[in-house]
């Protein structure tokens, strides 16, 4: 950032390089985090490459969660809705009569005709935790792209290669169903 000329109140005027750049001076993310010199620029640019890739890794994580929780509740849903109380059949599995027979096809093609369940019942731990997954994933992805809005060229480069390092990482895992 360039630093103008005092206006009448005594305070200065902070204005930001519309372009691309290499120099210092940019805020990043809090006003307090000013890198200046070469060396704290290449320190944001690291913390910003790790950013980068932890973004990744908890979009890899959520995933592999969404998939494994989904799975779950699908398969407790379903053994819950197989349980019928009014069965013909008896302990061992058998008509209880044998009139009951051709009732107990009847079911049988009523329950292989009844669509499955696709969407999982609420469940307020898996999406408690999904939630907080995902404001902290957009969390990092605001924070990135504040940091892109420095244009500062070091960032903006290191965010890529954070993010591209982090997708050959954790990327295999993010497309994983279980």
């Amino acid at each position: 950032m360039d630093m103008d000329s005092a206006n009448s109140s005594g305070s200065v005027i902070v204005t930001m390089i519309p372009y691309l750049h290499f120099t210092g001076g940019d805020n990043l993310l809090f006003k307090s985090w000013h890198p200046s010199s070469h060396g704290a620029i290449a320190g944001a640019s690291i913390a910003l490459l790790v950013l980068a890739i932890l973004e990744r890794f908890l979009f890899a994580t959520r995933s592999t969660l969404n998939a494994r929780w989904r799975k779950s509740m699908l398969a407790m849903s379903a053994a819950h809705t197989s349980e019928d109380e009014g069965s013909p059949l008896n302990a061992s599995g058998e008509p209880k009569d044998i009139h009951q027979v051709e009732e107990l096809r009847s079911i049988e093609q009523l329950k292989s005709a009844r669509r499955q369940r696709t969407i999982p019942p609420f469940s307020f731990s898996y999406d408690v935790s999904r939630g907080a997954l995902y404001s902290l994933q957009a969390l990092l992805g605001y924070a990135l792209m504040l940091a892109v809005m420095t244009f500062q060229a070091a960032y903006v480069i290191s965010i890529i290669a954070g993010l591209g390092i982090g997708e050959f990482l954790f990327g295999r895992f993010a497309g994983a169903s279980l």
